[in-house]
C-alpha cells in the first residue's frame, strides 16, 4: 500500500496520544502524580494535541475531507466508523478529568476514576484504528492477530516512554523511574511483537495467489500474457505500491535501533548514572528517538503490505 503521510502522522501520533492518555489516568488513581496545575494543564495538552492533530492528519487522505464526518453513522458495518464515535466518546470522561485536574487542582478520587476509564476507552479506540487494517481481508499482511496486538502494544509503549519524559520535566523523577522500568518492558515487548509480525509477514505462505484468484489453478499456474492498463492507474500506484526487499531490510533496522534499542539504553543509562539536566537530555533524547524509529515502523506497515488485486497485475503470490 502507498504509505500515505497524513495516516502515518494519524496512527503514529494517535496512539502515543491515547497511550499518555492511560498513563497519565492510572498514574493519577494510584496517587503517583501531584495534582498540580500547570504540569496537569502541560501534561494532558501534549496528550490531546496529539490525538486532535492525527484525527485531523486522518482527513487529509480522503478525497473530499470536508465529509469526513459522515463516516461515524456507519457504525454498525464499518471500523472506520467505530473509531471515530470512540474517538468522540473517550474525549467526554478526559476532558472531565482535565477539567478537575487543570481548573480545581484534583486529581485523585472520583475524578481519577473517571480519567481511567477514559483511558481504558482510549485503548478500545487504539483497537478500533488497528481493526480498520485488520479486518481487511483482501490484505494479508494486516489480516492478523499480530497488527491488533501491535497497534496496543505501541500506543503503551510510546505513551509510557511521553510519560516519563514529562514527569522528568517537571522534576517527579521518582515516577519517572518507575515509569522508565515500564517503558524498557514495554520497548522490550514490542521489538518482540515487531519481529514476530515482520517474521509472519515474510513466512512464505501465500494466502492468495494468481491461481486462486482466478479460479485458473485447476489448469496449472497462471500467469500474465499482457498488462491489464498501458500505464499506471490509481490501482498500481495505491495498492500496489513496492518496496524492495533490501530497502525493506534496512528500514526494519533503522526502526528497530531508533524505536527499540537506543531508548532502552537511554532509558538504563538516565536511571542509572546520570542526574540533573543530563538524564533528562537524556530522556529527552530517548523520547525523540522512540518517536522517530516509531515513523519509520509505521511507513513499513503500509509499504509492506500488498493488496491481492495487484495478482491480476502480475504478482503470483500475497
Amino acid at each position: 500500500m502507498h504509505p500515505a503521510k497524513s495516516v502515518i502522522y494519524f496512527t503514529t501520533a494517535t496512539g502515543a496520544g491515547y497511550g499518555l492518555f492511560f498513563w497519565l489516568a492510572l498514574l493519577s488513581y494510584l496517587g503517583h502524580l501531584p495534582a498540580g496545575q500547570m504540569m496537569g494543564f502541560v501534561m494532558l495538552a501534549v496528550a490531546f494535541g496529539l490525538v486532535v492533530s492525527g484525527l485531523i492528519s486522518s482527513t487529509g487522505h480522503l478525497g473530499h475531507p470536508e465529509r469526513a464526518w459522515r463516516a461515524m453513522s456507519q457504525w454498525r458495518s464499518s471500523w472506520l466508523s467505530r473509531e471515530g464515535v470512540m474517538a468522540i466518546l473517550t474525549f467526554i470522561p478526559m476532558s472531565i478529568f482535565g477539567i478537575y485536574w487543570v481548573f480545581f487542582g484534583q486529581n485523585t478520587g472520583m475524578p481519577a476514576l473517571i480519567g481511567v476509564v477514559g483511558g481504558v476507552m482510549a485503548l478500545v479506540t487504539v483497537f478500533t484504528t488497528s481493526m480498520i487494517y485488520a479486518s481487511l481481508k483482501t490484505i494479508p499482511a494486516w489480516h492478523n492477530i499480530w497488527t491488533k496486538i501491535g497497534y496496543i502494544v505501541m500506543a503503551l509503549m510510546s505513551g509510557a516512554v511521553l510519560a516519563v519524559a514529562l514527569t522528568a520535566s517537571f522534576g517527579q523523577n521518582n515516577v519517572a523511574l518507575h515509569l522508565a522500568f515500564a517503558a524498557m518492558i514495554l520497548l522490550t515487548l514490542g521489538l518482540l511483537v515487531k519481529i514476530i509480525y515482520w517474521r509472519h509477514i515474510h513466512s512464505g505462505n501465500a494466502v492468495s495467489t494468481a491461481q486462486s484468484a482466478t479460479g485458473l489453478g485447476q489448469f496449472g499456474k497462471v500467469s500474465l500474457a499482457a498488462s491489464p492498463h498501458s500505464a499506471d492507474n490509481y490501482l498500481l500506484k495505491e495498492m500496489g505500491f513496492k518496496i524492495a526487499r533490501k530497502h525493506a531490510t534496512k528500514l526494519r533496522w533503522v526502526a528497530t535501533i531508533f524505536g527499540f534499542i537506543v531508548p532502552f539504553i537511554f532509558f538504563g543509562m538516565a536511571m542509572q548514572y546520570f542526574e540533573n539536566s543530563v538524564k533528562l537530555l537524556t530522556i529527552l533524547l530517548a523520547t525523540a528517538s522512540c518517536l522517530l524509529g516509531l515513523i519509520f515502523e509505521r511507513w513499513l506497515f503500509f509499504a509492506e503490505a500488498r493488496h491481492v488485486v495487484t495478482l491480476y497485475y502480475g504478482e503470483t503470490k500475497v
